[in-house]
């Protein structure tokens, strides 16, 4: 009898957030795959979890897919978990869950925070249609031309746009932003669900302004509506 690969959730910063489903489920697991063992090292201790954790990256996915996938094989139950929220959005382990399928081996998400739909769902902006785009191009170039493709689509579809954003590249993105939708309004939300969360729903320049005033940090997540 084959294993069963389990996609489950963890918080994005506050550990009240983690389902008693998914704390069961990381209880009875032959192999936990983490982003950083340290991290995830944290978590179960949070909760008094013992797991057998092995490094799952965006570096050594590919390695060790096959490897993984002979484990389930055998019949072990394998979970994988990323640093913080919902695997694969963003994270690691698409290229597990499309072997996992391919060799008729049961995958189960243990759903669970995300931070693009908490951030959608506080965002005032509608709701009904949403495009997430991940983390857009580092290279300026790029990142332009993704904004740009996005100008061309609004012709054709109205949505709320949704992407993860480096406190190193907010300013330069904020600016990419104005120079092609305008002086357009845009909900900045940072460290969802931890102490310092913030939430601001101002102008692309005056969020600018404010961020340049106060050195970015922590963890972005950026909102407009096409």
């Amino acid at each position: 009898m084959q294993g069963i690969l389990y996609v489950i959730s963890t918080p994005i910063g506050n550990l009240g957030d983690i389902t008693k489903r998914a704390v069961e489920t990381l209880e009875n697991l032959d192999i936990l795959l983490v982003e950083d063992t340290r991290v995830s090292g944290k978590l179960l201790k949070n909760f008094d979890i013992e797991a057998r954790m092995v490094s799952f990256n965006e570096y050594s996915e590919k390695t060790k897919t096959a490897s993984i996938v002979s484990l389930l094989k055998e019949g072990k139950t394998v979970g994988i978990i990323s640093d913080a929220g919902t695997p694969l959005i963003s994270d690691p382990g698409f290229l597990l869950v499309r072997e996992a399928i391919k060799n008729n081996i049961k995958v189960t998400a243990i759903p669970g925070p995300t931070a693009l739909i908490h951030a959608l769902s506080v965002s005032g902006l509608p709701t009904d249609k949403f495009i997430f785009l991940g983390y857009l191009p580092k290279k300026e170039g790029k990142r332009v031309n993704t904004l740009k493709n996005l100008k061309k689509a609004s012709e054709y579809i109205t949505a709320t746009v949704i992407f993860y954003e480096s406190p190193y590249r907010l300013f330069a993105t904020l600016r990419n932003i104005n120079d092609i939708f305008g002086d357009i309004n845009v909900v900045v939300c940072r460290e969802l669900t931890k102490i310092h969360e913030e939430v601001l729903r101002e102008s692309a320049s005056k969020l600018f302004d404010h961020f340049s005033a106060t050195a970015p940090k922590g963890e972005f997540t950026l909102l407009f509506h096409l």
